[in-house]
């Protein structure tokens, strides 16, 4: 590190990322509930992708079944997924990061941390507003922090179009009374097994008894869990290419499946289309999850360890439909997902990976 200069993470996000490129390309759809997902038709079962300021007033959100966003906002333009037009975007923005001259880690479409030494952080990160926005005319935001925790939670604090620091200085002091669920990581599952133990704020966590959460979620996530309470993670920011764990297919049936015959058709061949996809990574599966969603609404999954890593098909696939024979018969089936983790270049049998104890 540069003499009397402080390396810092940025997480730059952009804001309201997959809307904004539509607008951009139909400027009169600015100001206006603009909806995302599917193929842009509410009749049809998809979920929002995304959806602009305007629309998140009425409560629509991503991951939210299109009939039922359409139904909250009915004058809200639905567009559908244009994912072509999207990454075109996100290649400019992170060139434009890149511009800067530090380490720039992409993390999806519409964010990056950044490595960065400087004694004036929120300079920098408006920096890197003026230039994502002066290559794409995108707006984002920024998240300071000394890890990548803090940099990513700290983003949520300067949306729109803002900057925020969350440290080990200020952690407690913003942090400290929000519920859990406000954690990057903990989803709504985490969060009511946590507060089963009395656990529902940041403080109660950062204070709760390592053992009583090792003893909930296992060694290696327990003991993240008891860092993420205070804040604690990686802060290496690491431009490497990304080598994707595993490959996955899903399907929202239009007209659900209601045979078992036809359950395992389809589950056969969203494992054959998986397949070809590690087949371009060149690396043997080992492991193989099923996820099922029944109607009306209730989401399952189903996951097997293959008894060694394997190139073969007819492995991947039988055992895939192999899970699709424990799937209830007596239930109809809207969607069905196959997922495919491969080895890691040069792993062996494979291992999960345990939370890395960073910087405080």
């Amino acid at each position: 590190m540069s003499a009397g200069r402080t390396a810092w993470v940025l997480h730059v996000d952009l804001d309201q990322f997959i809307a904004a490129v539509e607008v951009l390309r139909r400027p009169e759809l600015a100001g206006l509930p603009v909806i995302v997902g599917g193929r842009g038709d509410p009749t049809e079962r998809a979920v929002v992708s995304t959806a602009s300021y305007e629309a998140r007033q009425f409560g629509v959100g991503s991951g939210m079944p299109l009939r039922i966003a359409a139904r909250k906002v009915p004058d809200a333009v639905i567009l559908p997924v244009d994912a072509p037009a999207y990454t075109e975007a996100s290649e400019r923005v992170m060139e434009a990061l890149r511009g800067l001259g530090v380490v720039v880690e992409v993390l999806g479409w519409d964010e990056a941390f950044l490595g960065v030494e400087t004694d004036d952080p929120e300079a920098f990160a408006e920096r890197a507003r003026a230039a994502v926005l002066d290559a794409t005319e995108l707006h984002s935001s920024v998240g300071i922090g000394d890890n990548k925790v803090r940099a990513k939670i700290a983003t949520g604090f300067g949306k729109p179009r803002g900057v925020f620091r969350l440290t080990r200085d200020n952690w407690f002091e913003v942090m400290g009374s929000r519920p859990t669920i406000d954690l990057w990581g903990v989803g709504s599952k985490v969060s009511k097994r946590l507060a089963a133990h009395g656990i529902t704020t940041v403080r109660e966590l950062a204070d709760a008894d390592e053992a009583v959460l090792v003893g909930e979620f296992g060694p290696r996530m327990g003991v993240w869990y008891s860092q993420l309470g205070r804040g604690i993670g990686s802060a290496v920011v690491d431009d490497s290419p990304w080598v994707a764990r595993g490959h996955s297919r899903e399907t929202t049936y239009q007209r659900n499946l209601t045979t078992p015959d036809e359950v395992r058709e389809a589950v056969r061949e969203l494992a054959s289309q998986v397949f070809d996809d590690t087949v371009k990574e060149g690396r043997p599966v080992f492991r193989v999850t099923l996820k099922v969603r029944y109607a009306p609404f209730f989401t399952a999954t189903k996951a097997r360890k293959l008894p060694a890593p394997t190139n073969e098909r007819a492995a991947v696939v039988e055992a895939a439909v192999a899970l699709a024979e424990s799937l209830d018969a007596e239930r109809e089936v809207r969607l069905l997902g196959v997922r495919a983790e491969m080895v890691m270049p040069e792993e062996g049998d494979p291992v999960e990976r345990t939370p890395v104890r960073g910087r405080l």
